[in-house]
C-alpha cells in the first residue's frame, strides 16, 4: 500500500510540473528563442489538423470574437495580429482564463489563480489587463476561496474590450485579410 500512495504522489507531482510547464509557456512574454523550447512531454505544437476557414466562415469572425476564438486558425492569427502591436495581453489573459476553468484539483486552481493574479490583474503587473477598479475589486474577493468562476467577471470585462477595440482593428489588419480572399 505505501509503494502504491508513493507513486501516487510521484505521478501527481509529475501532472503539477507538467501544468506548471504549460501553463508558464502560455504566460511567457514573446521570444524568439521560445519557439525553440519544446514543453515536457509534447510534440512541437502544429497547426490544427482542420481546414484553413472559408472565406465565409472568416467573414462570421468580423461580427463574432467568439466565433474568432472558437477557430484555431483564428485565434492564432489574432495572437500574431495582437503581438504585432503589443497588446496581447488581454487575449493571453482570456486565454489563461479559460484554462483555469477547466482545472479539477483546488490545490491546482489556487496556484494557477495566484499566478494569473501577480501576471495578469494586480497592480503594476507584467501584462496587467486594462479593467476597472470594480471589476478588479470583485475578482480579488472572488480569490479568497478559488472556484471556477473566481475570473468570470474580469473575463467578461476584457471579452468586452477586445470585441470593441481590437477586434475591428484586425479585422482591418494583413492578418485577418487573407483569410477573406
Amino acid at each position: 500500500s505505501c509503494t502504491s500512495a508513493a507513486a501516487m504522489a510521484e505521478e501527481h507531482v509529475c501532472t503539477a510540473k507538467e501544468i506548471k510547464i504549460k501553463l508558464g509557456t502560455l504566460l511567457q512574454k514573446p521570444d524568439p528563442a521560445a519557439d525553440l523550447v519544446i514543453p515536457y512531454n509534447e510534440k512541437p505544437e502544429k497547426p490544427a489538423k482542420t481546414q484553413k476557414p472559408s472565406p465565409e466562415e472568416a467573414l462570421q469572425w468580423r461580427d463574432s470574437l467568439d466565433k474568432l476564438l472558437q477557430s484555431s486558425y483564428g485565434l492564432a492569427s489574432f495572437k500574431s495580429f495582437l503581438k504585432s502591436e503589443f497588446s496581447e495581453e488581454n487575449l493571453e489573459f482570456w486565454m489563461a482564463c479559460e484554462d483555469f476553468k477547466k482545472t479539477k484539483s483546488a490545490t491546482k486552481m489556487a496556484e494557477k489563480a495566484k499566478k494569473i493574479y501577480e501576471e495578469f490583474i494586480q497592480t503594476e503587473a507584467p501584462k496587467e489587463v486594462n479593467i476597472d477598479h470594480f471589476t478588479k475589486d470583485i475578482t480579488v474577493r472572488n480569490l479568497v476561496e478559488p472556484s471556477p468562476s473566481s475570473f468570470d467577471v474580469a473575463q467578461k470585462r476584457v471579452h468586452a474590450l477586445m470585441e470593441k477595440d481590437s477586434l475591428p482593428r484586425f479585422v482591418r489588419s494583413e492578418f485577418y485579410q487573407e483569410f477573406i480572399k
